[in-house]
Formats: structure tokens, sequence, C-alpha cells
């Protein structure tokens, strides 16, 4: 009993009371004043402070019971929070909001390892100033996380900066400073044994971390790696899933595309077969590609075109578009508005397809399309090369016939010909081509169907392939067919023409001036050349069965004998004179009886009629045949034309010609 009366042990029990009815510690201290005014001695009061100790101790064990009650509850809220379906950056910002709560501190913030570069970056950061930001690169060596790291367990100190306990970083150290950073604890982030990143809490003010506060903090980071690993499995699953659904889309996509190219190419394929032409099967695709076609043959002719075709298309655009098509073996742009893909039968070159589109672009279909089209310009144009060799044998006898004595009438010949769509009364030229390599048997299934496009006829002989076509012109002839037997077997050919020949009984003639002139381009060595008569000069005039020696003189001299005719110059007799006197224009005034100026201007007029090289050794050569043959034609027949002019000179008896 105490000298004011209470007893000792109803001190106990007021702190009892104090301590059920949880109020302040400040209450208990008042306990012990309460005794201290009654007069109780000190052992009295040391046993009243014990009590008040045990009390405070009860107190503190239910303000931990309750905090670490409180955490638990928090730490569940978590889990339930951290299992709604959040992005990888929006959980990371929850788990970084829920860490500094949970312990009520003044920052915190998550670091993931890179495994492209292999460091580590922060992804998320809650009460952050400035100096942790979201993808700051964290230092590998030093710092409490490097250490929770290498440790696989939480790490922490009560004031960073002022801990010599563990390896410092002077970058880390630097952010800490910044941030104004005392107390720090991380702790690793977990999944399968292996460490992908860091969980980071401090506190602005210097503290310690308590056994609870740890094991709080280490429950949430393995409920924090388990979210982060389930979320990006869901991720990865998610983004899988899309691109299964492109894929799916695409490939639907893409079958849907297939069956209309499979039905497009199928309506062109039965159109072929119905019997259309080029131009027909041409405007049904260049309809299907929302465009115009071209198709131009191996030397770069025109086979056909669509509707709506730019007739004005440089041929330097088509030839290098031509070009690039065959360089890569299929559909290219070669242009804003131009699009090429080579027409082949196996390994031969048929010719190029061109399209020609208004809109920027074509599609992936489009372009497939257009390798379809071409495949069927193909197979119509060796249909058309089978057709024509089918027909070739009848043909064949037909020009062999023409070639050669036959028992029937040239009527009879020329009708046979009709049928064949081959007018023998139009004119015609006889080319004969011996290639110089290459396939024999490809050149004379090119032939056929080049007779059969030109409305022509075909003979082969031994290694020579000889040509009957229709026009006016035997060189030109010529040189169409080299160029383009050459384009075809890639070896040069030779080829030698003559002509124009109307009429069936003239066709034999004729044939046998195109061989002379091929066996004077042989023997000349002009291999790979091509020429008729007129290119081969006064060689042609040997070689010709007629001998045109009026076509000769016209060629060599005529615009002088025109010019003469017209004005009733002396030009003719000055070229006369010019030549006679060794080319010396003085010598030739004498003997014209003029100044030397009359005759300097005459061959210049002379020079303005037949071209600055009528005086090369050649040129000059034929201008003197010519020149005698004039003088022979007047000598022999007195009185005759004078030559394309229509006037008569007036010096038909003058010098003769050296």
């Amino acid at each position: 009993m105490l000298p004011g009366g209470r007893p000792l042990d109803g001190y106990a029990f007021a702190m009892l009371d104090l301590l059920a009815a949880e109020a302040p510690a400040e209450r208990l201290e008042d306990v012990v004043r309460q005794a201290r005014a009654a007069g109780a001695t000190d052992d009295e009061l040391a046993r009243v402070a014990a009590a008040k100790d045990r009390a405070l101790s009860v107190r503190r064990l239910f303000s931990r019971r309750r905090q670490r009650e409180a955490g638990l509850s928090a730490l569940v809220d978590t889990a339930r929070d951290l299992t709604l379906p959040y992005s990888v950056d929006t959980l990371l910002k929850v788990i970084t909001r829920r860490a500094r709560l949970l312990l009520g501190l003044d920052m915190s913030w998550v670091s993931l390892h890179d495994a492209e570069d292999g460091l580590s970056h922060v992804r998320a950061a809650d009460g952050h100033a400035s100096a942790i930001t979201v993808g700051f690169t964290v230092p590998a060596g030093g710092g409490v996380g490097a250490h929770a790291q290498q440790r696989s367990a939480p790490f922490w100190t009560p004031d960073y900066l002022n801990d010599d306990g563990f390896t410092h970083n002077e970058t880390i150290d630097g952010v800490v400073r910044t941030e104004g950073l005392h107390a720090i604890l991380a702790v690793p982030l977990q999944h399968e044994r292996a460490t992908f990143g860091v969980l980071y809490v401090a506190d602005r003010a210097v503290r310690h971390f308590a056994p609870d506060e740890i094991s709080l903090m280490t429950s949430l980071a393995d409920l924090a790696a388990v979210a982060i690993e389930r979320t990006r499995l869901l991720e990865r699953v998610r983004t899988e899933v899309t691109e299964l659904e492109r894929d799916t889309t695409r490939a639907r996509n893409s079958s849907a595309d297939a069956a209309r190219l499979h039905g497009t190419h199928s309506g062109l394929i039965d159109l072929v077969l119905g019997g259309a032409g080029l131009p027909a099967l041409l405007d049904r695709a260049a309809a299907e590609l929302d465009g115009a076609l071209l198709v131009r043959d191996t030397v770069g002719e025109p086979l056909a075109r669509s509707a709506g075709f730019p007739a004005g298309t440089a041929e330097e655009r088509l030839d290098r578009a031509c070009f690039d098509a065959h360089a890569e073996r299929g559909p290219v742009r070669c242009a804003d508005d131009l699009w090429a893909c080579p027409v082949t039968g196996g390994t031969e070159n048929l010719g190029t397809l061109v399209l020609h589109r208004t809109a920027p672009a074509a599609p992936d279909t489009q372009v497939r399309l257009l390798a379809l089209v071409a495949q069927t310009v193909a197979v119509l144009l060796l249909m058309q090369r089978s057709t024509a060799v089918a027909e070739g044998q009848v043909r064949d006898e037909l020009f062999h016939a023409l070639l050669h004595a036959s028992p029937l009438s040239p009527g009879h010949l020329a009708a046979q010909a009709r049928r064949l769509a081959v007018d023998l009364a139009e004119p015609h030229v006889v080319v004969v081509a011996r290639p110089e390599g290459g396939s024999q048997g490809r050149a004379v299934v090119w032939a056929s169907s080049y007779a059969h496009r030109m409305a022509g006829l075909k003979y082969a002989d031994g290694g020579r392939i000889a040509l009957l076509l229709p026009g006016r012109d035997p060189g030109a002839a010529a040189e169409a067919v080299s160029r383009e037997l050459s384009s075809v077997l890639g070896h040069p050919v030779t080829a030698g023409a003559a002509g124009p020949v109307t009429g069936p009984e003239a066709v034999r003639r004729t044939h046998r001036e195109a061989q002379r002139c091929l066996d004077a381009l042989t023997a000349l060595g002009g291999t790979g050349g091509t020429a008729s008569p007129r290119e081969l000069g006064f060689l042609g005039l040997l070689l010709s069965d007629q001998h045109d020696v009026d076509g000769f003189v016209r060629t060599a001299i005529g615009p002088v004998l025109h010019y003469d005719g017209q004005q009733s110059t002396e030009l003719l007799r000055t070229l006369e004179c010019y030549f006679t006197s060794g080319s010396s224009p003085t010598r030739a005034a004498e003997l014209l009886h003029v100044h030397p100026n009359t005759v300097s201007r005459r061959l210049e007029r002379i020079t303005e009629l037949l071209g600055a090289d009528w005086q090369e050794p050649a040129r000059a050569l034929e201008v003197q045949l010519a020149l005698r043959l004039q003088r022979a034609r007047h000598t022999l027949v007195p009185g005759g034309p004078d030559g394309p002019g229509g006037g008569r000179s007036r010096h038909q008896a003058g010098t003769p010609v050296a």
C-alpha cells in the first residue's frame, strides 16, 4: 500500500486499463507521476516504472502486429491489384506506387534487364524529383542494386552516401545526391532463379528497415516478378495471336486473290483457245489490269496494242523497259507509268509485254496477273507459230514451184498463192539469208513464223533460207530479216536481197539475183551484213540478170542529169572534163574554155547535188562508170532519153571520159 492509500497493484491495473483503451504512451507516464506524487519509495517507483516499460513493450508489440496486419492486408490488396490485365508499363507503375505506399516511403522505382544491350534501365518510378526517370540506365557496377543482384537477396542501407559497407558508383551517387535520398532498399526480381530486374524503395530521411519491412518488400517483389512475367507472357501470346490473325487474314486474302487470278487466267486461256487474236486478248487483259497493253517482238517492233495505249510513248523508254524486264526475268516497274514483263516460251524469247498504268503503283496481285497475261500471250504466239508451221509444207511447196521449173502455169501458181493470202500481183522482194551459227532448225521455225506474219513465203535450201516478202525495198527487207533472226539465234546472219518483182514468172530470176548478192557479200568479207543490187553499186549491176543500166545511172548521177535538164547547165560535161584532167580544176577549165573559178563553182554545185563523198575513191569510180554508161547509151542510141530530168543535155558529144 502506498502512502496515498492506493495499492501498488492498482497502478499496474491502471496501466493495463490504459493499454486496453489504447491510450497514448503519455498516459502511462502520467501513472508514474501519480505514484511519485503519492510518496512512493524509490523501490516502489522502480516497480511502477518497470510496469510502465512492460506496458509500453506490449503496446509496441500490438503496434507492430497491427502494422504487420496492415502490411499483409495491403500486400493482399496489391496481389489482387496485380492480377488485373495491365500492359507491362502500366503494371510497373502500379508496382512502384504500391511499393512506396506500403512502407510509407518517399520514392520507389523498378529497373529491368534488357537482353539486347545487356544493361538495366529504369522502366517506372514513383515519387521521383528529376534524376531517376524512365529510361535511366543503371550502371552495372556498384550500388545497392548490384549487390542485391549478386546476392540474389534484399540489400539495404540506412544512409546511402555515408555508408562504406558496399561498393559505390559515381553515377548512382550523383543521382542519389540529386534526389536527396538516404535510406534505400533494393530487392531483386526473380523468375525461375534468374534475376531480371530490381525493385527499389527509398526515403529522404535516415532510417533503418525492420525485418518485417524487408520481408514485406520481398513478398511484394515476388508477387511483382510473377505479375511481370505473366504480363510479358500474355503480351507475347497476344502478339502471337495478333500475328496469327494477320497471317490468317493474309492467307484468306491470298487464297481469294489466287482464286481471282486463276479465274482471270482461265478466262484468258479460254479466249485464246476460242480463236481470239492478240488484239482481243490484250483488250480483255488490259481491262483486268486497269491499264493499257502493248506487245513488242524480239527486235522491238509492235505486234499489237490494246485501246488506250499511248501512241507517243518514246521508243527509248520502251527499249529500256524491255531490257529491264528481260534482265530481271519477270515483271518490273520501269517508270512511274510503265511496267514490263518478258514473253517467253521455255528458254526462248518471244517478245515483251508492256503495261501502261496511270495509277501510281500496282498491287502485288496486279503484278502477278501481268506475269500470267505474258504467259497467255506466249501461248498464243506459240499457237500462231504452230499454225504457221502446219501450213508451212503447203507454202514451202508453192515457193519451191516458183523457184524451180514447175508444170503449173503462172496463173495457176498465182491462184494458189492467193489462197494462202499471198498476192503475187503486188510487188515482192526476195531475201536469201544464211545464219552464221546457231541452230538451223530454230532458224527455219522462225522463218516460217516470220513469213506467215509478213504474208510471205519461206523455203529452206541447205544452210540458206529464202523468203518472198511483200514490199518494194529489198535492202530494208534484208536488214530487217538479218536483225530479227540474229536476235533470235544470238549469231550473225548474212542476207542478200533483190527485187521488187511482180508476177510468179519473175520470182525465180529475182531469187538468183538475191543469191548472187549473198555470194558477193561473202566474197567481199561482209559476213553478217546485208545488201541488194542497189547497195552493191556497179557490182550489183553486174550481178543483176536485167542489168538495170538506167537505174544505176540514176543512182550515181541522176541529180546532175536532172539539174542540167532543168537549168540548161553543163555540170555533166564539167564532171567528164574534171575526171579526164585527173581531177584538176585548172586543166578542166582549159578543156572547157572557161575560167577556173567557173569550174570551182560548178564543182560546188555538183557536191550539193551528189553529196560530199562523191570524190571518194569508191563513189568516184561509180560516178565515172555512170558517165561512161550515159555516153555509151547516147552513142549507141542517138536521141535516147537523157535521164530522170526529162530534158536533153547540150553536150552529148563532149570530151571522152578518162
